[in-house]
């Protein structure tokens, strides 16, 4: 059975090419701003509101790929008080987020969805609890110089697989949901659905 990936990120594309998922991957054609506004006129909580995008982002790729099992993610983040936070459109805004989350903990929600033909079959959403430690500007300044625009795509704009580890003192939870891919309950539903061998 053919799986698709409803998403262009590297990170969750490698995390199923080293599992031996064999997959396709495409950009969902939702309107994702549309449908966080949509959400969040309903006042949904963070882990509802990653549940809800990666849903949508399923179901607008599904009438494209008939037959096949479409996986839709997405990620929040949100400090301990709800506050919630979007992905950084520019450096200065990366800087100015991870001055707000210095020396706090936040919450990364990872969610993923799986669609056949438009109905849905099943979803998931990992949680990780980080801790970062207290940051000072020129440490920021330096951060950000060596990593560049590449941290835009992602909501915390941090790498935990490289120097964004650096940003941390304590981090609760699985690897896979800090990049956005909850991968081994994924397995588990891959299995039960036929799609890789039990």
């Amino acid at each position: 059975m053919r799986l698709v990936l409803a998403s262009q990120s590297a990170g969750r594309r490698a995390i199923l090419a080293n599992a031996g998922i064999v997959h396709d991957a495409m950009t969902s054609p939702c309107d994702e701003e549309a449908e966080k506004a949509h959400l969040r006129a309903q006042g949904v909580d963070p882990r509802g509101l990653a549940l809800g995008l990666a849903e949508a982002k399923a179901l607008a790729t599904s009438p494209l790929c008939p037959g096949a099992i479409v996986l839709g993610c997405d990620q929040t983040l949100a400090l301990e008080d709800g506050t919630m936070f979007d992905k950084a459109r520019t450096l200065a805004e990366q800087a100015d987020h991870l001055r707000s989350l210095s020396g706090k903990t936040h919450s990364l929600y990872a969610a993923i969805v799986a669609v056949r033909d438009s109905e849905r079959l099943w979803r998931h959403v990992g949680e990780a609890r980080m801790t970062m430690r207290p940051l000072t500007d020129a440490f920021i300044e330096d951060y950000l110089a060596h990593e560049g625009e590449d941290l835009l795509s992602g909501v915390g704009g941090y790498r935990v697989e490289g120097r964004g580890i650096q940003l941390f003192e304590r981090i609760e939870g699985s690897q896979f949901n800090i990049i956005g891919l909850p991968l081994l309950p994924l397995l588990a539903f891959l299995r039960e659905a036929g799609v890789i061998s039990a």
